[in-house]
């Protein structure tokens, strides 16, 4: 009977080996690098659009067109911003989907249990 447990254990342990050989282990890492490249496309943006508008000036002459090149940097940025709080907003509901987190349901149904009768102020 010890030989069959211990032969169960075995396998068992070699299955979660394999289960953590197969886990991505370098997904955190791209996770982490997905958060810090905001800030460092924040400035590509505004570096960019930089650079757009002096081939505009250096084209056109105006001096005007620099600044709007300087404009299409910028609202590049804010685009990003946009995109990335998206991201994170989507990935926060994702989570607060999950009934270990669901702490509001929960105090929200422990109100409606309790009943301290009618309030008078």
């Amino acid at each position: 009977m010890d030989n069959n447990t211990d032969d169960a254990r075995l396998n068992v342990e070699k299955r979660e080996q394999k289960e953590a050989e197969h886990t991505p282990r370098v997904k955190p890492i791209i996770e982490a690098a997905d958060s810090l490249s905001l800030g460092i496309s924040m400035v590509v943006a505004v570096a960019m659009g930089v650079g757009i508008g002096w081939v505009l000036k250096s084209i056109s002459g105006a001096g005007w067109s620099f600044w709007v090149g300087v404009l299409i940097g910028v609202a590049a940025a804010i685009l990003n911003v946009y995109k990335a709080y998206e991201k994170q907003y989507k990935e926060y509901e994702d989570l607060a989907k999950e009934p270990r987190y669901a702490i509001k349901k929960q105090l929200d149904d422990d109100e409606d249990d309790e009943d301290y009768g009618e309030k008078s102020y």
